[in-house]
């Protein structure tokens, strides 16, 4: 009953005023709307990881999480919003179990009878270690244009060097950030 009046004399008072009234109706939580990001608000920024003895799934979901904006507060499921990464050492990457040598990697030549498969070690002889990890991050990403857009910010390279100095990124110490993210196994 209180409420009710409370309500009313509000009604009264916006309407001397020319105002409208948008009234909450649920008592237990506010209703917010989310803000959006607009294209002009855009500022990626750019972040370096080391990949030495990170454990590859662990790091590609930190990745594509980076890469989509998910991280940030003002986080827009259709906008390119996230951020540049650069990823050094990337042949120190660890996998967990016996993944190395058994885990399988299928694509197809569209040919009839076209279906080749590989392996982590197989890719590592080869010296393709950043194939590894981009599989994996390109299938944590939704697909679609826009996630095409988001894996061209990731950038990965053998070694300590990479040529995006001059774009001062900030190091994200991963082993850090959970003890199971490292592996001294292998």
């Amino acid at each position: 009953m209180n409420q009710t009046k409370k309500i009313i004399k509000c009604k009264a008072f916006l309407k001397t005023k020319n105002l409208t009234l948008y009234s909450n109706t649920s008592t237990y939580a506010r209703i917010t709307m989310t803000n959006f990001i607009k294209k002009s608000e855009i500022n990626s920024k750019w972040v370096l990881i080391d990949a030495k003895n990170a454990v590859v799934g662990r790091l590609a979901a930190y990745i594509s999480k980076v890469l989509r904006g998910k991280n940030k507060t003002q986080y827009t499921p259709n906008m390119d919003n996230g951020d540049f990464v650069i990823v050094t050492n990337i042949e120190k990457i660890k996998f967990t179990g016996k993944k190395f040598a058994n885990k399988k990697y299928y694509r197809h030549t569209n040919w009839p009878g076209g279906i080749k498969s590989s392996t982590p070690a197989f890719l590592m002889s080869k010296s393709k270690p950043e194939q590894i990890l981009k599989l994996a991050v390109k299938r944590m990403l939704p697909s679609g244009p826009l996630a095409k857009k988001q894996l061209s910010k990731l950038k990965i390279y053998k070694g300590k060097v990479h040529p995006h100095e001059s774009q001062n990124p900030t190091i994200v110490n991963f082993e850090k950030l959970n003890p199971k993210n490292k592996i001294s196994l292998n």
